[in-house]
């Protein structure tokens, strides 16, 4: 297989930082997020598999290290007696469970929005015939949403087997699947406005 440098360079600092936060959350005892270790191992397995025929280019794929490293550092970082994913950002609004804006909202934003862009890349190189088209704006936007909801099933999943969890409630989720959304649409208004995509033949 002729793996390029900057997918060596990307898979190195992705198993890197993967294996620093591994070993922060089992001296921790933080068997929640070693469930999400394996999660993203396993991405990353699909994406590495999937790299000769999906052809992600270099900013890409650093986009979607950085969003594992966001992902982790949230779990493994401590802030004000709690983690990262907790840490209120701006507090622009709090009652109850429904608090605006953390940090966990902002990582939902920018993962889904890396998903949407991924999902974009691999229409426009499998499916041409779909450029120019409207489908290819907002396909990737329903399936980023799609995978979100996946994500909260992990998350679900988490609540279920282990019985500590920092994951929250209704209103958490909500709150993921609205940052999730809107992640995607910007994600694609940024495509459209600033992608050399050239119009349908």
């Amino acid at each position: 297989m002729n793996i390029k440098p900057f997918e060596w360079a990307v898979l190195g600092v992705t198993l890197g930082y993967t294996a620093i936060f591994g070993a922060i959350f089992m001296s921790a005892g933080n068997s929640e997020f070693l469930w999400y270790v394996v999660t993203l191992l396993i991405l990353v397995a699909l994406v590495a598999v999937g790299q000769r025929k999906a052809e992600f280019p270099a900013w890409i794929l650093w986009a979607l290290s950085l969003w594992g490293f966001v992902h982790m550092a949230g779990g493994g970082v401590p802030m004000a007696g709690s983690v990262l994913y907790a840490h209120v950002v701006l507090p622009v609004y709090a009652a109850g469970e429904f608090v605006f804006l953390r940090y966990d909202q902002i990582v939902h934003f920018y993962g889904f929005g890396v998903t949407a862009i991924l999902l974009w890349h691999l229409l426009r190189r499998h499916f041409p015939v779909m450029v120019g088209t409207a489908s290819l704006m907002v396909f990737p936007v329903l399936g980023a949403m799609g995978l979100g909801a996946v994500n909260e099933i992990i998350e679900f999943i988490a609540v279920v087997v282990f019985p500590n969890t920092n994951v929250g409630g209704y209103i958490n989720t909500a709150l993921d699947l609205v940052f999730n959304a809107a992640g995607a649409i910007v994600a694609m208004v940024l495509v459209r406005v600033f992608a050399n995509t050239p119009e349908r033949p």
